[in-house]
Protein backbone atom coordinates (compact mmCIF):
# COMPACT_ATOMS: atom_id res chain seq x y z
CA UNK A 1 0.00 0.00 0.00
CA UNK A 2 2.85 2.35 0.88
CA UNK A 3 4.42 1.63 -2.52
CA UNK A 4 1.14 2.46 -4.26
CA UNK A 5 0.87 5.87 -2.57
CA UNK A 6 4.52 6.50 -3.36
CA UNK A 7 3.82 5.94 -7.07
CA UNK A 8 0.76 8.20 -6.91
CA UNK A 9 2.86 10.90 -5.26
CA UNK A 10 5.54 10.70 -7.94
CA UNK A 11 2.96 10.86 -10.75
CA UNK A 12 1.23 13.82 -9.12
CA UNK A 13 4.53 15.64 -8.75
CA UNK A 14 5.38 14.96 -12.38
CA UNK A 15 2.03 16.29 -13.59
CA UNK A 16 2.27 19.41 -11.44
CA UNK A 17 5.82 19.97 -12.66
CA UNK A 18 4.73 19.55 -16.30
CA UNK A 19 1.83 21.99 -15.91
CA UNK A 20 4.03 24.50 -14.08
CA UNK A 21 6.75 24.24 -16.74
CA UNK A 22 4.23 24.78 -19.54
CA UNK A 23 2.76 27.79 -17.80
CA UNK A 24 6.23 29.19 -17.21
CA UNK A 25 7.07 28.76 -20.90
CA UNK A 26 3.77 30.37 -21.89
CA UNK A 27 4.33 33.35 -19.59
CA UNK A 28 7.91 33.72 -20.81
CA UNK A 29 6.73 33.58 -24.41
CA UNK A 30 4.24 36.38 -23.82
CA UNK A 31 7.06 38.61 -22.56
CA UNK A 32 9.38 37.66 -25.43
CA UNK A 33 10.19 40.63 -27.71
CA UNK A 34 9.07 38.69 -30.78
CA UNK A 35 5.67 37.82 -29.31
CA UNK A 36 5.26 41.34 -27.95
CA UNK A 37 5.87 42.78 -31.42
CA UNK A 38 3.46 40.31 -33.01
CA UNK A 39 0.72 41.25 -30.54
CA UNK A 40 1.41 44.97 -31.03
CA UNK A 41 1.08 44.90 -34.83
CA UNK A 42 -1.56 42.16 -35.26
CA UNK A 43 -4.44 44.65 -35.45
CA UNK A 44 -2.77 46.30 -38.46
CA UNK A 45 -3.16 43.07 -40.43
CA UNK A 46 -6.72 42.26 -39.40
CA UNK A 47 -9.18 42.02 -42.30
CA UNK A 48 -12.93 41.88 -41.67
CA UNK A 49 -14.88 39.13 -43.45
CA UNK A 50 -17.55 40.22 -45.93
CA UNK A 51 -20.80 38.34 -45.41
CA UNK A 52 -22.77 36.85 -48.31
CA UNK A 53 -25.54 39.13 -49.55
CA UNK A 54 -29.13 38.11 -50.25
CA UNK A 55 -30.97 40.41 -52.65
CA UNK A 56 -34.77 40.37 -53.04
CA UNK A 57 -34.93 37.06 -51.10
CA UNK A 58 -33.92 35.04 -54.17
CA UNK A 59 -30.57 36.35 -55.48
CA UNK A 60 -27.20 35.88 -53.83
CA UNK A 61 -23.69 37.36 -54.01
CA UNK A 62 -21.01 35.35 -52.17
CA UNK A 63 -19.06 36.85 -49.30
CA UNK A 64 -15.34 36.84 -48.71
CA UNK A 65 -13.27 35.53 -45.81
CA UNK A 66 -11.33 37.84 -43.57
CA UNK A 67 -8.14 37.07 -41.68
CA UNK A 68 -6.36 37.69 -38.40
CA UNK A 69 -2.82 37.08 -37.25
CA UNK A 70 -2.28 33.67 -35.64
CA UNK A 71 0.12 34.75 -32.87
CA UNK A 72 1.30 31.29 -31.84
CA UNK A 73 2.04 30.04 -35.36
CA UNK A 74 3.73 33.33 -36.25
CA UNK A 75 5.85 33.14 -33.10
CA UNK A 76 7.02 29.61 -33.88
CA UNK A 77 8.01 30.59 -37.42
CA UNK A 78 9.93 33.65 -36.25
CA UNK A 79 11.73 31.87 -33.43
CA UNK A 80 13.19 29.50 -36.01
CA UNK A 81 14.20 32.53 -38.06
CA UNK A 82 15.78 34.20 -35.05
CA UNK A 83 13.74 37.38 -34.76
CA UNK A 84 10.66 39.30 -35.87
CA UNK A 85 9.95 39.29 -39.60
CA UNK A 86 6.58 40.48 -40.89
CA UNK A 87 6.93 38.20 -43.92
CA UNK A 88 6.67 35.22 -41.57
CA UNK A 89 3.33 36.24 -40.11
CA UNK A 90 0.83 33.35 -40.13
CA UNK A 91 -2.90 34.00 -40.48
CA UNK A 92 -6.14 32.42 -39.37
CA UNK A 93 -9.06 32.61 -41.79
CA UNK A 94 -12.31 34.20 -40.59
CA UNK A 95 -15.23 32.65 -42.49
CA UNK A 96 -18.03 34.96 -43.68
CA UNK A 97 -21.57 34.58 -42.38
CA UNK A 98 -24.27 33.49 -44.83
CA UNK A 99 -21.99 31.22 -46.83
CA UNK A 100 -22.37 30.20 -50.47
CA UNK A 101 -22.95 26.56 -49.56
CA UNK A 102 -25.99 27.57 -47.49
CA UNK A 103 -27.64 29.32 -50.44
CA UNK A 104 -28.12 26.63 -53.06
CA UNK A 105 -31.78 27.67 -53.16
CA UNK A 106 -30.92 31.10 -54.58
CA UNK A 107 -29.63 32.44 -57.88
CA UNK A 108 -25.94 33.37 -57.95
CA UNK A 109 -25.87 36.68 -59.81
CA UNK A 110 -22.30 37.85 -59.33
CA UNK A 111 -18.96 37.23 -57.71
CA UNK A 112 -17.92 39.39 -54.78
CA UNK A 113 -17.11 42.89 -56.02
CA UNK A 114 -14.11 43.15 -53.71
CA UNK A 115 -12.31 40.69 -55.99
CA UNK A 116 -10.83 42.05 -59.23
CA UNK A 117 -12.26 39.15 -61.19
CA UNK A 118 -14.94 38.35 -63.75
CA UNK A 119 -16.08 35.11 -65.38
CA UNK A 120 -17.13 34.24 -68.94
CA UNK A 121 -19.89 31.70 -69.61
CA UNK A 122 -20.24 30.19 -73.09
CA UNK A 123 -23.62 28.67 -73.93
CA UNK A 124 -23.06 25.41 -75.83
CA UNK A 125 -26.13 24.27 -77.75
CA UNK A 126 -26.62 21.02 -79.66
CA UNK A 127 -24.72 22.06 -82.80
CA UNK A 128 -22.23 24.52 -81.30
CA UNK A 129 -18.65 24.36 -82.54
CA UNK A 130 -16.47 25.49 -79.64
CA UNK A 131 -13.06 24.79 -81.23
CA UNK A 132 -12.25 28.44 -82.06
CA UNK A 133 -13.35 29.64 -78.62
CA UNK A 134 -11.17 27.03 -76.95
CA UNK A 135 -8.16 27.96 -79.09
CA UNK A 136 -8.52 31.65 -78.22
CA UNK A 137 -8.84 30.97 -74.49
CA UNK A 138 -5.91 28.57 -74.50
CA UNK A 139 -3.68 30.97 -76.44
CA UNK A 140 -4.27 33.62 -73.77
CA UNK A 141 -4.23 31.20 -70.81
CA UNK A 142 -7.80 32.11 -69.88
CA UNK A 143 -10.12 29.75 -67.99
CA UNK A 144 -13.78 29.92 -68.99
CA UNK A 145 -17.05 28.13 -68.32
CA UNK A 146 -18.88 26.00 -70.89
CA UNK A 147 -22.54 25.31 -70.11
CA UNK A 148 -23.50 22.37 -72.28
CA UNK A 149 -26.80 21.06 -73.59
CA UNK A 150 -27.64 17.36 -73.23
CA UNK A 151 -27.65 16.77 -76.99
CA UNK A 152 -24.16 18.25 -77.30
CA UNK A 153 -22.92 16.13 -74.39
CA UNK A 154 -24.22 12.94 -76.01
CA UNK A 155 -21.94 13.49 -79.01
CA UNK A 156 -18.89 15.13 -77.41
CA UNK A 157 -17.88 13.09 -74.40
CA UNK A 158 -14.16 13.09 -75.27
CA UNK A 159 -14.14 16.83 -75.96
CA UNK A 160 -15.84 17.40 -72.62
CA UNK A 161 -12.99 15.61 -70.88
CA UNK A 162 -10.46 17.71 -72.79
CA UNK A 163 -12.19 20.93 -71.71
CA UNK A 164 -12.04 19.86 -68.07
CA UNK A 165 -8.34 18.91 -68.34
CA UNK A 166 -7.61 22.41 -69.62
CA UNK A 167 -9.01 23.88 -66.39
CA UNK A 168 -12.33 25.18 -67.69
CA UNK A 169 -15.54 24.66 -65.71
CA UNK A 170 -18.55 22.77 -67.07
CA UNK A 171 -22.12 23.84 -66.44
CA UNK A 172 -25.28 21.81 -67.04
CA UNK A 173 -28.02 23.13 -69.35
CA UNK A 174 -29.98 19.85 -69.16
CA UNK A 175 -32.01 19.54 -72.38
CA UNK A 176 -33.12 22.98 -73.62
CA UNK A 177 -32.61 24.35 -70.08
CA UNK A 178 -35.43 22.16 -68.78
CA UNK A 179 -34.19 20.82 -65.46
CA UNK A 180 -37.39 18.82 -64.91
CA UNK A 181 -36.15 16.55 -67.73
CA UNK A 182 -35.31 13.15 -66.22
CA UNK A 183 -31.99 13.13 -68.13
CA UNK A 184 -30.73 16.06 -66.06
CA UNK A 185 -29.62 13.68 -63.29
CA UNK A 186 -27.68 11.58 -65.81
CA UNK A 187 -25.87 14.66 -67.10
CA UNK A 188 -25.24 15.87 -63.57
CA UNK A 189 -23.59 12.57 -62.61
CA UNK A 190 -21.32 12.54 -65.66
CA UNK A 191 -20.19 16.16 -65.32
CA UNK A 192 -19.43 15.87 -61.61
CA UNK A 193 -17.62 12.56 -62.03
CA UNK A 194 -15.39 13.88 -64.82
CA UNK A 195 -14.82 17.20 -63.07
CA UNK A 196 -14.24 15.49 -59.70
CA UNK A 197 -16.43 18.12 -58.09
CA UNK A 198 -19.12 17.70 -55.42
CA UNK A 199 -21.09 20.74 -56.60
CA UNK A 200 -22.13 21.68 -60.11
CA UNK A 201 -23.73 24.59 -61.98
CA UNK A 202 -27.15 25.13 -63.52
CA UNK A 203 -28.11 28.17 -65.60
CA UNK A 204 -31.05 30.52 -65.75
CA UNK A 205 -31.88 33.89 -67.27
CA UNK A 206 -35.38 34.08 -65.75
CA UNK A 207 -36.81 32.92 -62.45
CA UNK A 208 -38.13 29.37 -62.44
CA UNK A 209 -38.82 27.93 -58.98
CA UNK A 210 -39.07 24.33 -60.16
CA UNK A 211 -35.71 24.42 -61.94
CA UNK A 212 -34.08 26.18 -58.99
CA UNK A 213 -35.42 23.62 -56.54
CA UNK A 214 -34.30 20.65 -58.63
CA UNK A 215 -30.81 22.08 -59.11
CA UNK A 216 -30.46 22.80 -55.39
CA UNK A 217 -31.60 19.29 -54.44
CA UNK A 218 -28.83 17.91 -56.67
CA UNK A 219 -26.09 20.12 -55.17
CA UNK A 220 -25.93 22.59 -58.03
CA UNK A 221 -25.53 26.34 -57.82
CA UNK A 222 -27.87 28.09 -60.24
CA UNK A 223 -26.09 30.89 -62.09
CA UNK A 224 -28.16 33.85 -63.30
CA UNK A 225 -25.59 36.07 -65.08
CA UNK A 226 -25.74 39.79 -64.40
CA UNK A 227 -24.50 40.51 -67.92
CA UNK A 228 -26.17 38.60 -70.76
CA UNK A 229 -24.68 39.63 -74.09
CA UNK A 230 -27.07 39.68 -77.03
CA UNK A 231 -25.97 41.42 -80.25
CA UNK A 232 -22.83 43.48 -79.73
CA UNK A 233 -20.50 41.59 -77.38
CA UNK A 234 -17.59 44.01 -77.03
CA UNK A 235 -19.80 47.11 -76.88
CA UNK A 236 -22.19 45.63 -74.31
CA UNK A 237 -19.33 44.42 -72.13
CA UNK A 238 -17.59 47.81 -72.24
CA UNK A 239 -20.78 49.54 -71.16
CA UNK A 240 -21.83 47.14 -68.40
CA UNK A 241 -18.90 45.21 -66.92
CA UNK A 242 -18.08 45.50 -63.20
CA UNK A 243 -15.94 43.66 -60.70
CA UNK A 244 -17.51 40.26 -60.09
CA UNK A 245 -19.48 40.24 -63.36
CA UNK A 246 -20.69 36.90 -64.71
CA UNK A 247 -20.89 37.39 -68.48
CA UNK A 248 -22.98 35.08 -70.64
CA UNK A 249 -22.07 34.68 -74.33
CA UNK A 250 -23.71 32.61 -77.05
CA UNK A 251 -21.23 30.91 -79.36
CA UNK A 252 -21.42 32.53 -82.78
CA UNK A 253 -19.16 34.17 -85.37
CA UNK A 254 -19.43 37.61 -83.77
CA UNK A 255 -18.33 36.32 -80.37
CA UNK A 256 -15.46 34.38 -81.99
CA UNK A 257 -14.35 37.50 -83.86
CA UNK A 258 -14.55 39.85 -80.89
CA UNK A 259 -13.37 37.51 -78.10
CA UNK A 260 -9.66 38.50 -78.33
CA UNK A 261 -10.65 42.17 -78.06
CA UNK A 262 -13.03 41.37 -75.20
CA UNK A 263 -10.24 39.66 -73.27
CA UNK A 264 -7.83 42.54 -73.93
CA UNK A 265 -10.40 45.11 -72.80
CA UNK A 266 -11.23 43.24 -69.60
CA UNK A 267 -7.55 42.90 -68.75
CA UNK A 268 -7.03 46.61 -69.45
CA UNK A 269 -9.57 47.30 -66.70
CA UNK A 270 -7.34 45.47 -64.25
CA UNK A 271 -9.72 42.50 -64.08
CA UNK A 272 -8.71 38.85 -64.15
CA UNK A 273 -10.84 36.37 -66.11
CA UNK A 274 -11.35 33.19 -64.08
CA UNK A 275 -13.64 30.19 -63.99
CA UNK A 276 -16.70 30.17 -61.73
CA UNK A 277 -15.06 28.09 -59.03
CA UNK A 278 -12.41 30.77 -58.57
CA UNK A 279 -14.83 33.69 -58.91
CA UNK A 280 -17.23 32.37 -56.28
CA UNK A 281 -14.57 31.14 -53.85
CA UNK A 282 -14.99 32.74 -50.44
CA UNK A 283 -11.65 31.78 -48.92
CA UNK A 284 -8.61 34.07 -49.01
Amino acid sequence: MRKFFSIIGILTLAIVSFVYTNKTVEVAKNFDNVMTTINDISSDYYVDPIDGMIIDDINFIPGLSGKKVDSNKSYKSMRKYGGFNKNLLEYEEIKPKNKLIDNLDKYIISGNQNKDMVSLIFIVNENSDISNILNILDSKNIKGNFFVDGKWLENNNELLQEIIKKGHSIGNLSYNMDYTNSAFAWMDTIIKKLSKEKYGYCYSEVENKNNLKICAMNNNFTIKPNLIVKNYPLKEIKENINKGSIISLNINKTVELELPSIISYINSRGLEIVNLKELLKESI
